[in-house]
C-alpha cells in the first residue's frame, strides 16, 4: 500500500514538474519572440525558389503581351503611359529584408536610408526587359514609389545603374507627405493614359485599397476580379506590405513582438 502511495505521488511530482517546464518554457517563448525571425521563410523563398523568378517573369511576359494588345487598338487622343511601382515591383530590396533578419530589428527609418544610399538592389528578374521594350515602343514610364523624395538621388541612381529607362526626376515621383498614390496617379493622367500599372501592393493600383482591413482589403480584390492581368500587374512579395501591417495587424504598429506573435496565430486557419 505504501509502495502505491509513493508511487503514485512520485508520479504526480513528475507530471508536475513537466507541466511547470513546459509552462516556463512557453513562457519564455512568448517573452523573447524574435522581432524578425517569423520572416525567414519568405525571405528564403524570395532569394532561392525558382517559383519566385517564374512568377516574376509570368507578370511581366503578361505585361508585355497587354502591351501589345493595347498599342495594336490604341485610339487614345494622349500619349500612353506605364505607371509602375518600384520596391519589390522592379527593384529587389530583399537584402535589406535579410539585415532585419541578421539584426533582429524592425524597420527604420535609418536602416532603410543606409540601405538605398548603397544603390545596390537587383533588377527584379523580367523587370529591365519589359521597360526597355516599353521604351522601344515609344510608351512613357512613371515610377510611383512610396520611398521618400528625399531619397530620390540616391533611387534615380539606383535606376540608371540598372539601365530602366525615363529614370529621372520628371518620371520618378516619390512620396513627400502622403503615402496615398492617388494624387500622383492624377499627375500622371493630366498628361497621359495610364494604360498599365505595375506593382506588389494593392494600393499600387487603386485608392480602394489604402487603409484597409483584411475583409476589405479581400472584398475590393473580388471587386475588381476582371482587372487583374488585364491593366493591373501584380507581383509576388511575401515578406512585408500591407497585408501584413494594415491587414494582420490593422494598421496597429504599437502591438509587442508577443502580441505580433499572437495575432499570426491566431488568423491562421486550420482544420
Amino acid at each position: 500500500m505504501k509502495n502505491k502511495i509513493f508511487f503514485s505521488l512520485f508520479t504526480a511530482f513528475i507530471f508536475l514538474g513537466c507541466k511547470t517546464q513546459i509552462t516556463t518554457i512557453k513562457q519564455q517563448t512568448i517573452n523573447n519572440t524574435p522581432t524578425k525571425e517569423h520572416t525567414i521563410q519568405s525571405l528564403l523563398w524570395v532569394q532561392n525558389a525558382a517559383e519566385y523568378k517564374a512568377l516574376t517573369y509570368q507578370a511581366y511576359n503578361l505585361a508585355q503581351l497587354r502591351l501589345d494588345q493595347i498599342l495594336a487598338n490604341n485610339d487614345s487622343e494622349k500619349p500612353i503611359a506605364i505607371v509602375t511601382d518600384i520596391d519589390e515591383t522592379l527593384l529587389d530590396n530583399s537584402p535589406y529584408s535579410g539585415k532585419q533578419i541578421e539584426l533582429d530589428e524592425n524597420y527604420t527609418s535609418d536602416r532603410w536610408a543606409e540601405w538605398v544610399a548603397e544603390k545596390k538592389a537587383d533588377a527584379i528578374p523580367g523587370a529591365l526587359a519589359f521597360f526597355k521594350y516599353a521604351e522601344s515602343k515609344n510608351v512613357t514610364v512613371f515610377y510611383i514609389s512610396n520611398r521618400s523624395a528625399t531619397q530620390t538621388k540616391e533611387t534615380i541612381e539606383n535606376l540608371q545603374l540598372k539601365g530602366f529607362p525615363f529614370a529621372d526626376e520628371t518620371h520618378v515621383l516619390l512620396k513627400t507627405k502622403s503615402s496615398e498614390k492617388g494624387s500622383r496617379r492624377s499627375v500622371v493622367n493630366k498628361t497621359h493614359e495610364i494604360v498599365l500599372l505595375l506593382g506588389d501592393n494593392l494600393s499600387d493600383f487603386s485608392s480602394i485599397f489604402e487603409n484597409s482591413t483584411t475583409d476589405k482589403r479581400n472584398k475590393n480584390a473580388d471587386s475588381l476580379h476582371t482587372s487583374f492581368g488585364h491593366k493591373y500587374i501584380v507581383l509576388p512579395n511575401p515578406m512585408y506590405g500591407d497585408w501584413e501591417t494594415k491587414g494582420i495587424y490593422e494598421g496597429n504598429y504599437n502591438w509587442t513582438n508577443a502580441q505580433k506573435d499572437s495575432i499570426r496565430h491566431k488568423k491562421t486557419t486550420s482544420y
